[in-house]
């Protein structure tokens, strides 16, 4: 029987769509062509969950990350970040809004060792870090504990987002990765299965693929838009305090936009 996908039938319309982004960027990356190319006939909202970081002292993850970008205090770098996002899609006719939770690699842990959170930020920061490393926390996909509370209100906020907006579909990423910010954004979907699309972390996908038991125990297929690729890199470029430090190399590779969608049957709704 052949298969209509969900973004298929929404196509045939006009309902607004709700993009989950977990950085400031990571939208636009993985779905700009096609939220480029639907904007021009739907309301289209991107709220980006993790738009804030934390004061120094910071750990040495952070401060790597920090040493890749063009602007090297944390504070004015978020705010240079969320200037270019909201920047980028207002050029799209794209509505843009930020969350404000903390980026992983800033946040803190909410109970510090009883030695004092400022004496333990400026002898070991990792200790007083929710996530102290990239590589063994951030990366792992592990996400913490203390995550909850955060991951609770997050919820609701993604819920009324979803009933403010009308949105027909709500996009989350897939996870390619396993960053922890990006399986907590994945997570928030699993709340409105009857709107759900889940999308491929680019560049992620580059070098990883995505969590194939996942995505079938849960029924999804893929879904690919390769029209309007040809603009992305320059959309990607104006998130210029982080296009160098993506692709290091300069080049953009042009790939189609992968998606992963509940298959229903055509004629079915």
């Amino acid at each position: 029987m052949p298969f209509q996908s969900r973004v298929d039938r929404s196509m045939a319309g006009d309902a607004p769509w709700l993009f989950l982004s977990p950085h400031l960027d990571d939208a636009v990356l993985s779905c700009g062509a096609l939220i480029e190319a639907q904007a021009q006939r739907r309301q289209i909202v991107v709220a980006t969950l993790f738009t804030e970081s934390s004061p120094a002292p910071h750990t040495r993850a952070a401060g790597s990350f920090l040493r890749q970008c063009t602007v090297p205090d944390a504070g004015e770098l978020f705010e240079a970040r969320r200037s270019e996002d909201r920047a980028v899609l207002e050029d799209m006719g794209v509505q843009s809004l930020h969350l404000g939770e903390v980026d992983a690699l800033f946040r803190r842990r909410s109970k510090p060792p009883r030695l004092g959170s400022s004496t333990w930020d400026r002898l070991l920061p990792e200790l007083t870090h929710r996530y102290p490393t990239y590589r063994f926390d951030i990366a792992l996909g592990r996400v913490s504990r203390g995550d909850r509370e955060m991951i609770r209100l997050l919820r609701a906020r993604v819920a009324g987002l979803l009933q403010l907006t009308g949105a027909e579909l709500l996009f989350c990423p897939a996870g390619v990765g396993r960053h922890v910010d990006h399986l907590i954004t994945r997570d928030l979907g699993r709340d409105h299965p009857a709107n759900l699309v889940m999308y491929s972390d680019f560049p992620y996908d580059l070098l990883a693929g995505p969590d194939e038991a996942y995505l079938s125990n849960r029924g999804f297929v893929r879904w690919s838009w390769d029209m309007g690729l040809d603009t992305k890199p320059g959309r990607i470029r104006q998130y210029a305090t982080q296009a160098d430090a993506l692709f290091p190399a300069g080049e953009i590779p042009l790939i189609p936009e992968t998606y992963f969608v509940p298959a229903v049957p055509s004629g079915v709704r």
